[in-house]
């Protein structure tokens, strides 16, 4: 008899608990401070201000599975991560230049890669570069390959059947005429460079660059007439009815065809240069 007399008062208990709970209002809010976080670490999600822009990003996979990355910012050196981005170690500390423009990785060679130093994008406030670096052994060391007076560098891009041939995009110098501007290529792997392609004018300079994949013997290459001055920037000819030199140039490379008989400034004479559509102020 003791043991149902048990159940019906741990079931009154209960009631009543439930009973007085209902009245109790809201629970309350436990406190929130500094110590409640106090063990998570501080993460870089994005650039929220202008001296953290991201200029360039090149990757593969790898055959681990995993990804690498590697990625140039205008003015914080070169980033390396081996783990598709979940870490990231500065690579290119040691240069005599931190402001980055392009990077490209070698299809053929692992542990070599490519980097132009000096931002892309002509802001008024700016970062240069002193030239195209190359690594052999996956960022540990660095040689400085050459072009020191290009200032800023938008594109390189390596033959992907010919490692020793690379081709590098100079839009130029922001604040005055300059002749290094243009389109330049190495076929010794950086040893020598000549200037394939040139502007119209001193204030034109290559843009941008892209390889047909299906026949990397074409190129294309943008260049672009403009100028940075302390009032303004100029993006196109010097006024409204000036003639502007910016154009989309297309140029292929037969391999039977000695370099050196392609001159400064001259795309080889079976492919074509000029102008490529966009009318005759494209930008």
């Amino acid at each position: 008899m003791s043991r149902p007399r048990t159940a019906l008062t741990l079931a009154g208990l209960l009631a009543s608990a439930t009973f007085g709970a209902a009245w109790a209002g809201p629970p309350t809010v436990p406190a929130f401070d500094s110590a409640t976080i106090s063990g998570l670490g501080a993460r870089n999600i994005g650039a929220a201000v202008m001296s953290g822009r991201i200029a360039a990003v090149a990757a593969r996979p790898e055959p681990d599975g995993k990804t690498l990355i590697l990625v140039g910012a205008a003015s914080g050196g070169v980033w390396k991560s081996n783990d598709g981005g979940t870490t990231f170690r500065p690579i290119f500390d040691k240069q005599d230049v931190q402001s980055i423009g392009a990077i490209a990785l070698d299809p053929k060679n692992p542990g070599t890669y490519w980097v132009g130093t000096g931002e892309a994008w002509m802001r008024n406030s700016v970062s240069i570069g002193d030239g195209v670096y190359k690594t052999v052994d996956g960022g540990e060391t660095w040689t400085k390959m050459g072009l020191p007076t290009s200032e800023h560098i938008a594109k390189i891009i390596v033959d992907p059947t010919d490692s020793d041939t690379v081709y590098v995009c100079v839009p130029g110098r922001l604040w005055s005429d300059s002749a290094d501007r243009g389109l330049y290529k190495t076929a010794d792997g950086g040893k020598t460079w000549s200037q394939v392609l040139k502007g119209a004018n001193l204030s034109t300079g290559c843009s941008s660059l892209a390889l047909d994949p299906g026949n990397p013997k074409k190129l294309f290459a943008a260049m672009w007439d403009f100028r940075r001055k302390g009032w303004t920037f100029r993006s196109g000819g010097e006024n409204a009815d000036a003639p502007s030199a910016s154009s989309l140039c297309v140029g292929r490379r037969r391999p039977d065809l000695d370099r050196s008989q392609v001159g400064p400034g001259q795309w080889p004479p079976e492919g074509s240069m000029g102008p490529r559509g966009g009318g005759d102020r494209p930008f």
